[in-house]
């Protein structure tokens, strides 16, 4: 499940959600253009003025094709005012509004090429009148990062810069005095949180950029590296999370040597983003992501088992803690091979025996191996005696612990003395008798699949037998 590549998108679409009521006013604040002629002051500036009425209809054509949403016409207004008043007092202000205007226009990468102008100064003292341009100059610079597909790195520095600015700026002027008024103060500290997302947003986005863009090159390694340390720096964050797992699942699909290592850790990542945030930032299915985290991890230990405990364990970290794993299918299967074996050992012996026997060469183990060989002590059941009376062969099951169906021969105990003659019992063996025994083979057949063995009758513990039925009376001569 790729998740990496399609994510900018939403970033932006999550960092820009909330905020743009709020925001429209801070870009459109300048409504009205300034009366021709004289605008107030702030003590030792420089006064401001328009030269004429054309710069005026210039200045205000720009604003009514923002507010209008015509951004491409206030580009090209924009244009003509600055091709026709260069100087202009309000040259300053017309930055801002071209960066209105490319950002709306979506050409983000010159709204980081006029805030980069602008930054170069402190814009406290560009706009001292009026932070809202202050903030909405910081804002659209440090989200028109999301974006561009390959930033450069002037174009990063810039939003990186922008947008810490806005963060230390933004507490300075959400203040009770700047309130305005009807405002009540739950929605005065939304309008800050919602400010707010967008850079913090951005500076995740810088972050995750260089990380995505390796997983864009099949470099695994490196992605995988770079979204460690962005999850270190940003450890709520469900989005990164996902996509370290993805670059760690790759590196564990491409280098079968470190899967046993990776893949636990990829797998805690993925479980990570299900618990904390399945839809990632808004950005996909959550179903999907809950869904893929479980399938991955059943299909990496073979069963759910531990999987309630481990979205437990992730809950609490970003990172999974030292030494975590989790077992293997394969390793399972040992594990639990290796404990049936110690409290199952004269069982696990003949499932061994059977399955080589059962095996494409098992006539070959067989006489090889296998053949007039003396075996350990074996457990089974009596299905019958052959013949019933006075049984020459006893046929043995060896029956599973939770064999449900009826007990299958898969053993005949030939009856012989310690010279391996014939010694037949002078009864019958009781069906469904749990015996003990020891044995050598002497004969195979694969289909039906049967192991003979001669065993001698002191060599079998808990037989029991029950005496034959009288004879049957002989007929009367007519």
């Amino acid at each position: 499940m790729h998740i990496v590549l399609r994510r900018s998108k939403g970033i932006r679409a999550v960092a820009v959600c909330g905020i743009a009521i709020w925001m429209g006013s801070v870009q459109y604040a300048h409504g009205q253009a300034p009366a021709q002629g004289q605008a107030p002051a702030a003590a030792g500036q420089h006064e401001k003025k328009l030269k004429d009425q054309q710069e005026y209809d210039l200045f205000n054509s720009v604003i009514k094709d923002i507010q209008s949403q015509n951004f491409a016409k206030a580009v090209t207004d924009l244009d003509s005012w600055k091709t026709k008043y260069p100087e202009s007092d309000y040259k300053d202000d017309r930055l801002y509004y071209y960066i209105m205007a490319y950002a709306g226009a979506k050409q983000h990468d010159k709204v980081l090429d006029v805030a980069g102008q602008l930054m170069q100064r402190d814009l406290t003292t560009v706009f001292p009148k009026d932070p809202k341009l202050i903030l909405g100059t910081y804002y659209q610079a440090s989200i028109a990062i999301t974006g561009i597909k390959d930033p450069t790195p002037d174009q990063i520095a810039t939003a990186q810069k922008a947008a810490k600015a806005l963060l230390d700026y933004a507490p300075s002027y959400f203040t009770a005095a700047n309130k305005p008024a009807g405002m009540d103060d739950a929605a005065w500290n939304k309008a800050r949180t919602d400010l707010e997302a967008g850079p913090k947003a951005a500076l995740m986005y810088i972050e995750v950029a260089p990380a995505t863009a390796a997983m864009a090159k099949k470099d695994c390694p490196t992605a995988a590296t770079l979204f460690t340390k962005a999850l270190t720096d940003y450890p709520d964050n469900a989005y990164i999370a996902y996509n370290l797992g993805a670059a760690q699942n790759c590196i564990a699909r491409g280098d079968p040597t470190k899967a046993a290592d990776v893949a636990p850790k990829a797998i805690y990542e993925f479980v990570r983003a299900a618990v904390t945030d399945p839809s990632l930032g808004k950005t996909t299915d959550p179903k999907q992501v809950t869904d893929f985290a479980n399938k991955i991890y059943v299909g990496f230990h073979g069963s759910d088992e531990g999987l309630d405990k481990l979205k437990e364990t992730a809950k609490t970290s970003a990172l999974p803690p030292s030494g975590f794993t989790i077992e293997s299918a394969a390793a399972v299967a040992v594990r639990k091979q290796n404990e049936f074996a110690q409290s199952n050992p004269m069982l696990a012996m003949w499932m061994g025996i059977k399955g080589q026997l059962a095996d494409a060469n098992g006539e070959q183990y067989f006489e090889s191996q296998l053949k007039d060989t003396q075996v350990p002590k074996l457990r089974g059941v009596v299905v019958e005696g052959k013949p019933a009376c006075r049984s020459k062969e006893i046929l043995v099951s060896v029956p599973l612990p939770d064999n449900q169906g009826p007990p299958i021969a898969e053993i005949s105990l030939k009856l012989v003395d310690a010279d391996h003659k014939p010694l037949p019992l002078t009864s019958k063996p009781v069906p469904g008798t749990e015996i003990q025994w020891e044995g050598v083979p002497t004969a195979f057949t694969k289909d039906p699949f049967l192991l003979t063995m001669d065993t001698e009758k002191t060599n079998i513990e808990g037989l029991k037998t029950e005496p034959c039925g009288p004879a049957a009376p002989a007929r009367k001569k007519k």
